[in-house]
């Protein structure tokens, strides 16, 4: 089973996996909520958009969650 992005790619946006965890984590329930609150219903998982999401640059990390 090939995991889609590759961890290396995420790795690039995110300096490290503890992070990467957080920052997926925190965009996923955004994800969740925002469609909830919008009655759509997602094709894909909250966590799955936020991975993607992140291997494609589109989230930015705070100043507070880089330090």
């Amino acid at each position: 089973m090939m995991l889609e992005p590759p961890m290396n790619k995420l790795l690039q946006q995110v300096p490290s996996r503890y992070m990467l965890v957080n920052v997926v984590a925190q965009r996923a329930r955004q994800v969740a909520t925002q469609a909830e609150d919008a009655g759509i219903s997602l094709e894909d998982k909250p966590v799955t958009i936020a991975i993607r999401e992140v291997a494609e640059g589109k989230v930015v990390l705070d100043e507070e969650e880089e330090a």
